[in-house]
């Protein structure tokens, strides 16, 4: 059998963000012990979702530098790992969630799920989008005139 090595795509051409995501057991002060961890370093959370089950919980976090901020919490002895989410800054107005989903869903593009962040240059309220097809999902965002953030932009 002759294996031929595994190729991996360079770099990714599209705006996204770097979430990170870390395993807990479900049990008082877990979600204050990791914010302990970054709060004496130069990390700001910019977006945060927990999804508690009975024993365990996934902390997502958005930060603006999940290099240092991943290095953390594995030394501090958390199972982290990343993934890629799109950041789309709120248009004004009360239906910009609605605008967003809507733009996502008439692309056909499914929502896994969603968080709103406080990001950019100039901080706005934005939504962390994980989506089942974020190559579809970029250009299906820009064609509505949404701007995505990109890891530099946060």
């Amino acid at each position: 059998m002759n294996a031929e090595p595994l190729e991996i795509a360079e770099g990714s051409d599209h705006p996204y963000c770097r979430q990170l995501s870390i395993f807990l057991e479900n049990r008082v002060g877990q979600l204050l012990r990791i914010a302990r961890l970054l709060e004496g370093e130069p990390v700001h959370i910019l977006g945060l979702s927990v999804d508690a089950s009975v024993d365990c919980a996934i902390v997502r976090l958005l930060v603006d530098d999940p290099d240092l901020a991943h290095q953390i919490l594995t030394d501090a002895r958390f199972a982290v790992s990343e993934s890629e989410v799109l950041v789309v800054p709120l248009p004004t107005g009360k239906r910009g969630i609605l605008a967003v989903c809507s733009a996502l869903i008439a692309g056909e593009v499914n929502i896994n799920y969603v968080y709103t962040v406080w990001a950019g240059k100039d901080p706005e309220p934005c939504l962390a989008i994980q989506v089942d097809d974020i190559q579809s999902a970029v250009p299906v965002l820009q064609a509505h005139k949404f701007t995505l953030l990109n890891q530099g932009d946060l």
